[in-house]
Formats: C-alpha cells, structure tokens, sequence
C-alpha cells in the first residue's frame, strides 16, 4: 500500500465545503465518496450495494444525518450544493439505479467506513472509503488493491494482469508533464496502476500503453476537493509551535501567516486566497438572512426560532447582552438553515457549522468591519484548524463534540482576537484558553438530527470564543500550549466510550423524549418526502432494501 498523507488546506479541510445537509462528515463526505465510485464505473452502473459496519456510526444515523442524501447526490454526480439534494434518492431511483443497504459484521476500523460495490451488465467494482471529518474522505480500497487517495488529484487507473512495472516505466520515463506520481499497486487478482496528476494521462501516452501492454480496464477519477493537489506542494510549518518558530517575533498577524499558509499550499495568488474567502463571506452572510427571515423543513426537531429572537431583541425586550445577542441571533439562523437543507458553510464541519462564522460576521458588523475584513479573520481561523486537521480530527464519530465545538470555539477565538487587533501570541492564547474548557464535550443529537443540543452548544462555543478573545487581549495567561490542548483532547477521546461519540446510543439521545422525537419524525417522514413540499413521494428509505 502507498500511503501517503495529504497536506492540510484551509479551504479544504478547514473552511468549507460549501453545502447543504445536516453534517459534512456524513453527507458532504458521502457525496464525494459517490462521485469518485461514479467516475469507478465511467459513470454507467445499474446497482449499488452499499455496506456499513454494524460497530460503526453509520448503521443508525445514514439516513437521519445525509448520509443517504449525499451518497446519492454523489452518484448522480451532483456537487455538495446541489437544491435537488434532499430528493436525491428520487433522482437515482428515476434514473434506474437499484440500491441496497445492509449492515455487516466485517469489523472496519474507523465508524464512518462506506463500502460499495457498483455493478453493470458488464462490470463490477468495489471501492471502500472513510470520512474523515469536516467532508473529507480516504478512498482505502478499490477492488481490494490496498490504496490511500483523498479526491485531491485527477486519478487514472490501469488494470493490468501483469507488467505493471513495466508499464509504471514507460509513464515515468515520458515525464509527460500533467503526470505527478504513479502508484503500483497489486493483490491476488491482478496489478493496478494509479497515476495521478494536475490533468489525466493523455489520450496519446493512453494509446501508447494499451498498444504495449495488455490493459484490461481503464477509468478516470476527477478531484472532489477544491483546492487539488500538485508535485512540490508544500506548507511552511504544521504546528502551532512552528508557527512561533517561523514568526521569531516578526509580529506578523495571525492572517499573515494564514495566506502564507494557502499560498503555497494551494499555488494560489494572496489576492486569490482572500478574494475566495470573501467569497465564503457573502454566503454565509446570506444565509443568515434567510435563517432570520423564517425556514421550515418536516423532517427536523426544532421549528423558525430566530426570526422570534430578532423580534424582541429589537423590542428590547432580552436582557443586555451588547454583541453575544447578534451573535445568538446569526448562530440561531445559521442552524435552522442547516436544518432546512439550505447552503451552509462546514467551518469546520456542519454540525458546528455556527459559532465561526456567527461570532466573527457578529462582532465584525457591530463594529463596522468589511467583508474583506471578515475573510481575514476567517483565514486567521482557518489556521488554527489547520493544526488541528493536522494531527486530530473534526470528525465526532472519532473525537465527540470536542472535536466539532471545542474546534470551532479555538477558531473562533483567534479569529475575533484578530479582528480586535490582537499580536499573533494573544490570538494563539485565545484559541488555547477557548479549547481547554471544551475538553470532554459529547455528542449526542438528539432524535439523531444535528439540532438539539447542537444549537446549544455552537452557542456556548461563540460565547465562549468572544470570552477567550478579550480574556486574551487583556494578556490572560493560558498556560497550556496550544498544541497540548489539541494532543490532549485527541487523548481524552480514546478515552471515550463508542456511545458518546455521534451515536443515538448515549448522553440526551437515549432520553425518552429524545426516543419519542424520533419516532415521531419516522412517521411525519412516511407520509412524504420529508422536504416539506407537500407532495406525498415515498420517502428516500422505501427506495433501498434495507437489511439491519
């Protein structure tokens, strides 16, 4: 096997993706593990066995948190997005695709493994892959040939009987220029060659191999990550210690170092990476207003409540809370957004899609910052997660709520230390105090939708990074360094029991109120499709057989 280890990207895994769904680890990160099985089968596939391990998060939370809706999006070959997402499974239905979903005892190792084997009348492929967090994905294994690929390059494969060292020879001797590395990879069955590249293997250089050598198959596999890989990447420090290293009292901010950062990660200009985090902005910023404005979606536990809060914060009818109320108010509608299949922005993931992006465009506005503004604290942000995608996860299924909240809380910190005009060591110290105290959170969605006490806590979380932030503009020492807070909520979470890590198993999902909701929507959702339109389609579990 070629392992190999992707450098982390702010747009990438940390700011994004730009989607709709209820969590990115399991719809968004579905989505893209379906276009890549598409592109496996060269877009022409008739069935789809889909697998979940039984220990795994997936048995009892794919159709309740989008995995169903995104892992047929993504067979359609639809972008994370899409408005026709939470009727996916119709489209694939109209389309003639049979679907199957089955829980196994095959023993994966990580909860939010797929499985999928595609079949036509002519071919069958097989191809396992894990979320991550945040909506990124590892394809482990095609065909069973061992592999490690993240959808960050454009991928061709040859199957061969034999020669593929050779074959490997004659692509590496070409040094045809779209072509970076090339993978051989071989089992019991048969050899298979992995080339990737900024573009695919040329039709010329093709033609030369399928001349020379006997190829059974060849199938290409386009990027599903927006910022794609090339030969030479690199990034100037990994951690939050060689950040200071790298700083050595310059004084530079906090976004600095953040453009630096995605500049030579992404080969992109500094214009680009602030003008495509601006971007960002003005959707998040739209969604907020359609989240006051009222959302209504059947299939989720909590009705509108923010237009309601924003009704009698400008009565004045709440207590004073000065900004933390603008903040509640963009972290309420952000989240009702979620919840009602709008675009959002994973930052880092979905389910802590709120505090980020509600505590800097909050405290921005109060103070009469601009859009580029809010993208440079967004970046400041940005880096921070980066040390945490580098060495843990977002993922709850592996990490609980302190992956998700606790992340998004330290983002936010140094984010709003930033737009307050603090040192690069104050937005650091921000980030480590904000973290610290969210250390242990569980996750535990009640009714298994990502509402309830997900609300609550992207709350605490914004509040708790505005409290950081002037905690650490005032020089409040934090005592831990940053990256110890990281390596010991990453140990802390292998000390958690399976129950408290994104499962209907423990913690305020097994109440019996929280059983009751559940119900409650199964039977709402099977008078209609769930999507609130009223028109009586059969809900997306009666289109798969489902053997649980």
């Amino acid at each position: 096997m070629n392992k190999t280890s992707l450098p982390v990207s702010i747009f990438n895994d940390v700011i994004g993706p730009v989607m709709r769904g209820p969590s990115s680890s399991h719809c968004a990160a579905a989505l893209r593990i379906g276009r890549l099985a598409r592109d496996l089968m060269g877009q022409q596939y008739e069935e789809v066995l889909v697998e979940f391990d039984r220990t795994g998060s997936l048995p009892t939370t794919h159709e309740s948190q989008g995995s169903d809706m995104g892992l047929f999006g993504g067979l359609m070959g639809w972008e994370a997005d899409d408005e026709r997402l939470p009727d996916s499974g119709q489209h694939l239905s109209a389309a003639g695709v049979q679907v199957r979903i089955e829980t196994v005892d095959v023993g994966d190792e990580h909860p939010n493994t797929y499985r999928l084997t595609l079949r036509n009348g002519e071919k069958t492929h097989f191809l396992r892959a894990i979320s991550t967090g945040g909506g990124m994905i590892e394809v482990l294994d095609i065909d069973e040939f061992a592999v490690s690929m993240f959808g960050d390059y454009h991928v061709t494969l040859l199957w061969l009987k034999q020669d593929g060292a050779r074959c490997r020879e004659q692509i590496v001797a070409a040094k045809c220029a779209a072509v970076d590395v090339v993978h051989l990879h071989e089992s019991s069955g048969g050899q298979l060659l992995e080339v990737r590249g900024t573009r695919f293997l040329p039709a010329a250089l093709l033609g030369e191999l399928q001349q020379a050598f006997a190829i059974q198959e060849v199938q290409q596999l386009a990027p599903v990550l927006p910022i794609p890989s090339f030969a030479g990447m690199r990034v100037p420090f990994n951690s939050c210690a060689e950040l200071l290293r790298v700083d050595a009292g310059r004084g530079l901010s906090l976004t600095q170092h953040a453009i630096d950062f995605e500049m030579q990660r992404s080969g992109l200009s500094e214009e680009a990476v602030v003008e495509k985090m601006i971007g960002i902005v003005r959707i998040l910023r739209k969604s907020i207003q359609q989240g006051i404005a009222g959302t209504t979606y059947d299939d989720r536990v909590l009705p509108p409540q923010s237009p309601e809060f924003q009704k009698q914060l400008q009565a004045g009818n709440l207590l004073d809370g000065g900004a933390l109320n603008k903040i509640v108010l963009y972290v309420s509608a952000l989240m009702e957004v979620k919840s009602s299949m709008g675009v959002i922005v994973a930052a880092p993931t979905a389910g802590a899609c709120a505090a980020l992006p509600a505590a800097i465009i909050a405290i921005a506005e109060s103070q009469g910052k601009t859009e580029r503004e809010m993208a440079e604290a967004l970046l400041a942000s940005g880096l921070i997660g980066v040390f945490i995608a580098a060495h843990w996860t977002f993922a709850a299924e592996v990490g609980g709520c302190q992956a998700e909240g606790g992340s998004a809380a330290a983002m936010a910190a140094a984010a709003l230390v930033t737009l307050g005009g603090g040192t690069l060591p104050q937005a650091v110290a921000a980030a480590s105090m904000a973290m610290q105290s969210m250390i242990g959170l569980i996750c535990d969605p009640v009714a298994n939708r990502v509402e309830v006490p997900c609300l609550g806590k992207n709350v605490m979380a914004a509040t708790n990074a505005l409290a950081c932030a002037n905690m650490a503009i005032a020089n409040f020492d934090p005592v831990i360094p940053f990256d110890e807070v990281v390596a010991t909520a990453k140990r802390v979470a292998l000390q958690m029991p399976r129950e408290l890590r994104c499962t209907n198993l423990g913690g305020l999902s097994i109440t019996p109120t929280s059983i009751a909701l559940e119900a409650q929507l199964a039977t709402r959702k099977s008078a209609g499709c769930g999507s609130g339109c009223g028109c009586g389609i059969a809900p997306m579990a009666s289109l798969v057989s489902l053997n649980k």
